[in-house]
């Protein structure tokens, strides 16, 4: 019996198996980088180990480290997660060389699976149906569209889209570069790409004694640079019989590598109905709560007590009702997906049934996985995720509005995430009506989904409620704490200044006997305000506005979305003034290539800096047509947010109010 799992991961996955841990009784042992010191998953353990450092390489990606703590503090097995050493065959002989129990499949089945190329080998031997691999050294015009993809990859990373030959080369040495930088393996091929086709996979575990289970398929076509932001199960394409057939492709592919333990196997399915193999996850997934909220079981038990030699039942659980999962992501999709970082002031998502675990019941409800807490700290070194906040229902139609009202309802404040746009993807009619593929945000439209909830009109309001709430704690201590800007006798108005998400928002109001007088808001009738809460009348209806000011920035949720508004002081300050034309660094992170020189003529929109951060590369392109004027880095240089990388000098006519994306 197990008896002190050390979890060698950090973030919502390992507060997933630190639960499951407590729920069975077993002690559990934390790792944490040295920016993750005060994280929730380095508090929630028994005890926590540091691997000193920040960056993977030296933290988590360092198993000799993990060992030793390993070793320290007394475990008698390791839970890898997902990610990180998960699916690294080294790492799980390592453990058992060390006399402890991994709760993961066998070294074998990890080696076999850890190569997509010999993969794929092994499963056409299987009989289960492959793509052919293509050589990109070989590669004709007749092949395109191709994917370019990471042998060792996963994550998306290392993966490029390839439409024309000309495309070719450099998507090649993009791919090799972050394979290299994410994997430790540049070795990439390529694949056909299926158009129009849907990104299938099958939950699998498997004992030590010969019972494989199939646990249906989830859908997780909807994806954002080849990583998965919705997911759901069952798949809205999927009837009885193409289950059964994924399904027994999945047992196939599992005995054909001696698995054991839980694993995914993932397919391509064409729109035609056939459907192709494409790796098998040799470790949890992110989206496994959708399958156990659907199938009522505990994966993450159930990999420890197979672990232990546990036999799993003859018959397969039957499922019951839909679940969709989304990942909260501190990013910007309008803007490339641009990652976030920094303090994350709040975090509330209302109405939550349960954090980490099962339900219940098999009624409509919501749960949280998250790896954050309002007050932490989002950094630059690991993946933007936030959390997954998964609903589940009887039906599918129930499962996405109840997930959109808590997304709507959540209070994030801190960080650009891409809440509005999962609330956006899961109000669409084609979602709705289980119309989805891996192309679906080019189809649907990025601009489209990717637009705040909140339109010009509830930015109005928000703003005017943000300057009523800071009215409200200036109160003055005389007549009963009249607000700040009360006037017996109309005067000049007040006026307050907000940076807004489409520009500077000027909210002037009067505060009178005869109540509030706004020409932003016409018509609008103060009901009440306090510095927390502003309450306004229109046309009849009341409507709650939250005020929340957090750092330089002025929060406010309401039904209508969430703003975030910026006060612009009266008195700018001349010496924070940048020089027109700056390339601005969007992020902190590392600069892996310079692609112009001083002097040069650039287009707009050329890729001049390729900035590596939050394991993705990052092209900064230039704001205008023009000349470089100026560069300031070169090729390994460690950048801070707001660096200035380079200075365009516009060409005559060109528009230089562009900001890097």
């Amino acid at each position: 019996m197990i008896k002190n799992v050390l979890v060698a991961n950090r973030g919502e996955i390992a507060r997933r198996v630190l639960r499951a841990c407590r729920d069975l009784g077993i002690g559990t042992v934390a790792v944490h980088s040295d920016p993750d010191a005060g994280a929730p998953h380095v508090r929630e353990a028994d005890v926590a180990g540091r691997l000193p450092g920040a960056s993977p390489a030296e933290t988590y990606l360092s198993s000799e480290r993990l060992l030793a703590v390993a070793k320290s503090a007394g475990a008698d097995a390791v839970h890898p997660g997902y990610g990180f050493l998960s699916e690294n065959a080294e790492f799980a002989r390592a453990v058992a060389d060390a006399g402890l129990t991994w709760i993961g499949p066998p070294p074998a089945a990890i080696a076999a699976m850890g190569s997509k190329i010999e993969a794929k080998k092994l499963m056409a031997a299987a009989d289960v149906p492959v793509l052919p691999e293509l050589d990109a050294a070989e590669v004709s015009g007749a092949d395109f569209p191709l994917l370019v993809k990471a042998s060792a990859g996963g994550g998306g990373r290392g993966m490029r889209i390839v439409r024309t030959p000309g495309e070719l080369d450099d998507a090649v040495a993009g791919a090799r570069r972050e394979a290299e930088s994410a994997f430790g393996d540049p070795t990439v091929f390529c694949e056909p790409l299926l158009e129009g086709a849907r990104h299938i996979e099958v939950q699998i575990l498997a004992d030590a004694h010969g019972t494989v289970w199939a646990l249906g398929e989830r859908e997780c076509s909807i994806q954002r640079r080849h990583q998965k932001i919705v997911e759901e199960a069952p798949s809205p394409a999927v009837g009885p019989g193409l289950r059964a057939e994924l399904c027994g492709a999945a047992v196939s592919a599992a005995r054909a590598i001696g698995y054991v333990g839980a694993g995914t196997v993932e397919f391509m399915l064409a729109r035609d109905g056939r459907f192709f193999f494409l790796e098998v996850n040799t470790r949890l997934q992110v989206e496994h709560p959708v399958t156990e909220c659907v199938y009522g079981v505990d994966l993450v038990r159930l990999q420890i007590e197979i672990a232990e030699g546990a036999r799993l039942p003859e018959v397969v659980p039957e499922p019951h009702g839909h679940a969709i999962e989304v990942r909260l992501y501190a990013e910007d999709p309008a803007r490339d997906w641009r990652p976030a970082s920094g303090v994350l002031h709040t975090f509330e998502v209302p109405g939550v049934d349960v954090e980490f675990a099962v339900p219940a019941s098999p009624g409509p409800g919501l749960r949280l996985d998250s790896g954050v807490e309002g007050g932490g700290e989002v950094g630059v070194h690991y993946d933007p995720m936030l959390a997954k906040v998964i609903a589940w229902a009887p039906t599918r139609a129930a499962a996405a509005r109840r997930l959109a009202g808590g997304l709507r309802g959540a209070r994030v404040h801190g960080l650009t995430t891409n809440r509005d746009l999962l609330v956006r993807i899961l109000e669409e009619p084609g979602f709705l009506d289980g119309d989805t593929d891996t192309g679906y945000l080019d189809r649907i439209g990025l601009d489209r989904l990717a637009a705040p909830l909140a339109g010009d009109a509830a930015v109005r309001a928000s703003a005017l409620a943000a300057a009523l709430a800071q009215a409200a704690a200036n109160r003055v201590g005389v007549l009963g704490g009249l607000p700040s800007g009360w006037r017996n006798v109309r005067s000049q108005p007040q006026r307050r200044t907000f940076e807004g998400p489409s520009g500077q928002v000027v909210v002037d109001y009067y505060l009178h006997r005869n109540g509030l007088v706004s020409e932003l808001c016409p018509g609008t009738s103060l009901v009440s305000a306090t510095p927390e809460q502003v309450v306004l009348e229109h046309d009849g209806l009341r409507e709650t506005f939250a005020v929340t000011v957090a750092g330089d920035a002025v929060h406010v949720d309401s039904r209508f979305g969430a703003v975030a508004l910026r006060p612009v002081p009266r008195f700018a300050d001349p010496s924070g003034r940048i020089a027109p034309g700056s390339l601005l660094a969007p992020m902190p992170g590392t600069v892996v290539r310079v692609e112009a020189e001083p002097g040069a003529d650039v287009a707009d929109g050329q890729t001049l800096v390729v900035l590596e951060a939050m394991k993705m590369e990052h092209r900064i392109a230039a704001p205008s047509a023009g000349t470089v004027a100026e560069l300031n880095v070169v090729a390994g240089q460690q950048v801070e947010s707001g660096a200035v990388l380079a200075v365009i000098e516009a060409a005559t006519g060109a528009d230089t109010e562009r900001t890097a994306e």
